[in-house]
């Protein structure tokens, strides 16, 4: 029996590293639109999880809007160079899960134009039973409502049955917010201090453990 009826993920640094190109495109934006940014790593890096449009809320409408639309542009093109690798292991937790009949599902900031790309590119829809992107919820990460929409859709109404695993803040906090469990992955890019502060349920170091938390065993 899994303690879990559902597990789901978010993309960007959890289930493939896409970081290093979030920030590239950031950078990219600026350049075109601004012909540069003085903004730091990290505070860019602390828009990652969070919708799009939340990067650049400090602009006025209009240069927000280019700043979205050089961003959405570059990272398209760069999507379709397969320029996003799977961490390793990945599949192999996908598939043993699956093999053991318990249903996942990704839940991620990223609209289902972009994030549809790289799942394609690498194959990974096989192993979801739901995908819920930006458009499905008018609140977005870090609400609870993507989460509780995914389990809305797999029929699931208690939210201490389902198991988000992620790797930034605004994943933990929507997690938190529905009354999911959260498990870190230790591959995380993001601060761990901050992370390890707001209690993750589980933190998963080797992407082996994963299976073991949703079967209740040791590694």
């Amino acid at each position: 029996m899994s303690k879990y009826d559902l597990v789901l993920y978010d993309l960007d640094g959890t289930l493939w590293d896409s970081v290093p190109l979030i920030m590239e495109c950031f950078r990219k934006a600026y350049d075109i639109v601004l012909g540069g940014t003085d903004r730091t790593d990290e505070d860019l890096m602390s828009y990652i999880g969070r919708p799009l449009g939340d990067t650049f809320t400090m602009h006025d409408d209009a240069t927000k809007e280019k700043l979205m639309t050089a961003y959405l542009e570059y990272n398209c093109a760069r999507l379709k160079e397969n320029a996003v690798p799977l961490f390793p292991g990945v599949c192999e937790f996908l598939s043993e899960i699956r093999a053991a009949g318990v249903r996942q599902g990704v839940v991620t900031s990223k609209r289902e134009s972009s994030a549809m790309i790289t799942i394609d590119l690498l194959d990974l829809e096989k192993y979801f039973d739901t995908m819920v992107f930006r458009e499905a919820t008018e609140r977005a990460k870090p609400y609870g409502d993507p989460l509780i929409e995914a389990a809305r859709r797999m029929g699931i109404t208690d939210m201490s049955r389902v198991l988000y695993v992620g790797d930034a803040v605004p994943d933990i906090l929507s997690a938190r917010d529905c009354g999911a469990d959260f498990a870190l992955v230790g591959w995380t890019r993001m601060p761990k201090d901050e992370l390890n502060d707001l209690g993750p349920d589980y933190i998963i170091e080797v992407p082996e453990g994963l299976p073991c938390i949703i079967k209740g065993s040791e590694l």
